[in-house]
């Protein structure tokens, strides 16, 4: 594998809305630990079971927040491996677990190929709590 640019690709800055499952665990502390630089901006986190005009806006664009997490930088929208790539590259270097998410995330292909089993993981977990879907009408 050809080792990663050492400069971020053109991700734009700013203001962020990071829109996560509230319900799962393993999504809950993931938005907890990860940190990200502090040029980003400011990063709204957002359970998506909460709705609001961030979550319709993901929805509109097309993307199911049942099939993964999203984020929000300067008016792009990353769904899913993407979301989970960005988060990487812009992730500080404060903290075993940010640098961890970094070095394993930060590779494309790595992002794919773990997003599935991640996904599945969040499944179970909510299939084990009892609990729905987002995007179920009788939450």
């Amino acid at each position: 594998m050809p080792a990663p640019s050492s400069k971020l690709p053109q991700i734009p800055t700013g203001e962020a809305w990071l829109v996560y499952d509230g319900e799962c665990p393993a999504c809950r502390n993931f938005t907890s630990h990860v940190r990200l630089r502090k040029s980003v901006g400011e990063v709204h986190l957002v359970d998506a079971r909460e709705g609001g005009p961030i979550v319709d806006e993901i929805q509109a664009a097309g993307f199911d927040l049942d099939k993964g997490m999203a984020f929000k930088i300067g008016g792009r929208l990353y769904h899913g491996a993407d979301c989970l790539h960005v988060l990487a590259l812009l992730s500080s270097d404060r903290g075993w677990f940010n640098r961890l998410n970094a070095a394993l995330f930060r590779w494309p292909l790595v992002s794919r190929l773990a997003y599935p089993p991640l996904k599945a993981g969040r499944n179970l977990l909510l299939f084990v709590r009892g609990k729905r879907p987002i995007n179920h009408p009788h939450n």
